[in-house]
Formats: C-alpha cells, structure tokens, sequence
C-alpha cells in the first residue's frame, strides 16, 4: 500500500457562537477517496442548533458525548423529534431531513461515518442547508420563492435575510424548540452503550453489532457499524474483512497501538492511536489493536450492511479450523510445536485478556 494510513484529526470547517463543524478531507487522509467514506464530527453548546439540511450521502450518526435533540424528517414522512443521548447510533438514509440542538449546559458532540460515492466529492460530505446565510432559500430569487409559497414580497424579504448565520446558530434562552418524544426513537435509535452484547469477554472487551435487527435503517444505509471497548491491557484478535469492506474507524476514549499487515507480509502501519483519531483499514488487510492501561474505546462503519469479518486467533481463528497436519506443514514445525499452537486461546475468542 502506497497511501499513507495514519490515523489523522479532524479539522474546523464553519462555527462560532453555537458550536463548530468539523471534518476530515481526502488531501490529508488519502484512505477516505479510496474507500468512497466521509467523517465529520458536530459539535454544539449550549443553545447551538445545527440547521435542517440534507445531504449528499447516507450516514450512521453516532453520539460521542452529551444529551440533546434531533429532528428527522425521512422523504415522504412526518417529522421525528427525538431525544438523543451518549452511545445513540442513528442511520440517515439519502433524503433523510435533520436538525440537532444542545439545550444542556454539556457540550454535545455527534460523530458522523458515510458512504460518498454518490456525493458531490468523493470523500466529503456536502451538506444542503434549508435556510442561513448559504442556505437554499437564499439562492433563489424573491420572486420564485414568492411564488411558490405564495407569500408577500416583504414577508420573502424577511425570510431569506433575517437568518444571516452559516449553519450553526445559538438561540435566545428565551426560544422555546419543539419538545422531543420517546417514543419517536423507536425504530430510529440504537444505544450501543445499553444494547444487548454480542460478544462480552471478562477483562478483554465488548462489542454491539448494528444490523437491520436492532436498527432496521441501516439496510438503506448500507453500511455496517459497530462499538468495540476493550479494556485496559486487552487485546482485540488480527482479523481482516473477508467480503471486500473498508473499516472506518474512530477512537472515542483512551489510547493504545495499532499494527495493521498487508501484502507480502508488510507491516504498513504500527502507531500509536489516541481520541479523536480516525484511521482506515483497507480491504483484506489484517488489523489488531491493544488498549494501553486505562483502556479503548471505538465506534466502526463497514463498508457493506452485512460485513464478514474473519479472526485468526483464538477460539473462533482460522487457524482453529486447519488440521494439524496443514498447520505443521505450513510453519515448517514439528508435532510439539502444533499442538502448542493448538492449545492456545482455545476458550478465548475476539477479544484477549492481558498477560497475568
């Protein structure tokens, strides 16, 4: 691999009063044009709304920190004003209509993981803004908009200059939103923090799959995401993806090392990997990480709904699978040798707990 796979942070791209907007570009992280995927992260105050826009790609949005409200409008649908909270995983499909407030004094921050290829810039989201300074409203002219909402010239001025922000604003105390419901999660939200596990190892790790069970969204997505702790010391088994998907990966809390393996046995990465870092896997290439003492934590989107992901070590690696006589003859070893190998990790599958 020629493209450099260092795991890079996000940049500021517009902001102000009510919070920022921040992205990662193909110039400096070269693996987002190669795997068609865009990152971008929110990040609001308190009384920062990010104005109702669509986008060019469909997206799994992930709550990193904080509470707040998300207003979704899917084509052809009502509304959805929805609480949002840490560890809510939310699928936007193309068309899909949203808003987001912080009315907390915590800040709210909103990871964003997609698929670009049909986007306006490969490796970059594009964002359509209802209203604000760049706003749709804004382009055309007061007569059309006039017309088509058969409104007064005087009442189109207003509407087109008043809101003279550039996609976030911070709203007056004073500005009551529409209050959001519960039950308007339901089939839209997953929190991966109080999901069921799919797989749970003592002093190794945990991990939630997303899957057109628990969020049914995500097959209009296209893609699939998961959340991976893994405790202090533990180690999470080399594997790679055996249907072809890019793994997008950004680390959420906590620090560790990262060695990635390609062609001809290369080690084309071997870093130190940190919050707020994002880095991807290429296809078939094979990845393991190890959590330094105070542990780490990831949320991943895969580049297919149904990704395929192949370990080899412990109980469920490939090697487990092979008879003796391939493993010997494999490694050049004799039969005390295979057996050791054998023996290993035969309870401990995925997630490896530290050397006692």
């Amino acid at each position: 691999m020629e493209v450099d796979l260092s795991p890079k942070f996000a940049k500021k791209v517009f902001g102000g009063n009510g919070g920022y907007y921040y992205s990662w570009f193909p110039d400096e992280l070269a693996m987002l044009k190669e795997a068609n995927v865009g990152a971008a992260k929110l990040c609001l105050d308190k009384y920062g709304f990010f104005l109702p826009h669509y986008s060019d790609s469909p997206k799994v949005a992930y709550v990193l920190r904080g509470n707040g409200v998300a207003g979704i409008v899917l084509p052809a649908k009502e509304e959805k004003v929805l609480p949002i909270k840490t560890g809510d995983a939310i699928a936007l499909p193309f068309g899909v209509v949203t808003w987001w407030y912080n009315k907390d004094d915590s800040e709210l921050e909103i990871l964003f993981l997609g698929e670009t290829s049909k986007g306006h810039k490969v490796g970059t989201f594009t964002n359509f803004f209802l209203t604000g300074s760049n706003g749709i409203f804004t382009g055309f002219s007061t007569e059309f908009v006039g017309r088509a909402w058969d409104l007064d010239q005087s009442v189109v001025g207003i509407l087109v200059h008043n809101q003279t922000s550039r996609g976030i604003v911070k709203l007056g105390s004073s500005i009551k939103m529409t209050e959001p419901k519960k039950e308007h999660r339901e089939g839209l939200v997953l929190n991966c923090l109080e999901a069921p596990l799919n797989v749970d190892v003592k002093n190794g790790g945990r991990v939630v799959v997303l899957n057109t069970t628990n969020l049914p969204l995500v097959s209009e997505v296209g893609l699939g995401a998961d959340l991976v702790r893994l405790d202090g010391g533990a180690m999470v088994s080399p594997g790679f993806s055996c249907d072809s998907a890019y793994q997008v990966t950004h680390i959420i809390r906590g620090r560790g090392r990262a060695q990635i393996v390609g062609i001809d046995g290369r080690r084309v990465l071997e870093i130190q990997v940190e919050a707020g870092n994002l880095f991807i896997v290429p296809r078939f290439l094979v990845v393991s990480k190890i959590a330094d003492p105070e542990g780490l934590e990831w949320f991943s989107i895969m580049s297919t709904p149904k990704p395929i992901f192949t370990n080899l070590a412990g109980s469920t690696g490939i090697w487990k699978a092979l008879s003796p006589r391939v493993i010997q003859a494999s490694f050049n070893v004799g039969d005390d040798i295979e057996k050791q190998f054998r023996s290993k990790r035969a309870s401990d599958a995925v997630f490896f707990p530290p050397p006692k």
